[in-house]
């Protein structure tokens, strides 16, 4: 080893040495772990998380944000563990959009105190949605019968194999209103002043190009991470890149017995149904 080389080490042993910004890469579906193949979620991102806010030459915090949204709770979760490391390591963190930062998505990037984007971003979205599909009128064709035992009124809530009930479309509406509140008072915690924007124009679920949503004070300007943090820390800034870990997928092998071939066979059919819900997701933006 050299002497400069030596130096540069026992530099960054005491602290020294170029400003660190640690680069957290929200890519992806946000879900529980094991609904979606390498969807974020608390679980699977908690550790990368840590490891981002650790280490003493550690300046910043950017999150790479590429994101159609998923499940609120997941989103909020999320949200609230990166404020909470922020705040304890007293790092700022920064948000940078690409193809999407849209519903949960833009809840992760106002977890930081400076969102940007680039000018094609789709950015917002701040609503709540619920789909489906009925099946009575199929089943009824294929001389199916339906047989559902329930204790409690309201178990079978929207059952896909049953007529829409106007009382249920109620209770899933006043759920969906309770999540939307929550996730307005999260953007007026985080954006304050800069929401330059009426709020039934904000929150209608409505989304925007990046470009419109710094208009809107939803984003603080156009920049990519590179550039915006050698800006703020010096061109010999360094990056430390985290993601979460990829799952390994089961790949279609020989098969030893009946019993492993079926476990395959079905890890295969839930992976495709992933791939199929997480393109539904992205779908829903154009991208």
């Amino acid at each position: 080893m050299s002497l400069k080389a030596i130096r540069t080490f026992g530099a960054r042993l005491m602290g020294g040495g170029p400003p660190v910004v640690s680069v957290v890469k929200l890519h992806g579906a946000i879900a529980p772990s094991g609904r979606l193949s390498n969807a974020l979620s608390l679980e699977r991102l908690a550790a990368t998380l840590e490891r981002a806010f650790t280490g003493k030459p550690v300046k910043a915090v950017a999150l790479s944000i590429n994101s159609p949204g998923g499940t609120a709770a997941q989103s909020m979760l999320l949200y609230g563990r990166i404020r909470a490391l922020a705040e304890e390591k007293r790092l700022p963190v920064f948000a940078f959009a690409e193809d999407a930062a849209a519903s949960g998505g833009y809840m992760l990037a106002c977890a930081a105190d400076e969102i940007f984007v680039s000018e094609s971003s789709i950015v917002g979205s701040i609503g709540v949605i619920a789909s489906g599909f009925g099946f009575e009128k199929l089943i009824d064709k294929a001389g199916i019968e339906r047989r559902l035992f329930t204790a409690g009124q309201r178990k079978s809530l929207l059952d896909p194999f049953l007529p829409v009930d106007p009382e249920d479309v109620e209770r899933l509406k006043a759920v969906q209103l309770d999540i939307h509140d929550s996730f307005k008072a999260l953007v007026r915690a985080r954006r304050g002043s800069r929401l330059k924007a009426p709020e039934d124009e904000l929150f209608s679920g409505e989304f925007w190009t990046g470009r419109r949503a710094v208009a809107l004070g939803l984003a603080d300007g156009i920049a990519d991470l590179r550039g915006e943090m050698r800006r703020r820390y010096g061109k010999d800034v360094a990056f430390r890149v985290l993601a979460p870990e990829r799952r390994l997928r089961l790949g279609v092998g020989r098969v030893k017995s009946e019993a492993q071939g079926s476990f395959i066979g079905a890890a295969l059919m839930d992976d495709m149904l992933a791939r199929i819900e997480a393109r539904a997701i992205w779908a829903r933006f154009g991208l």
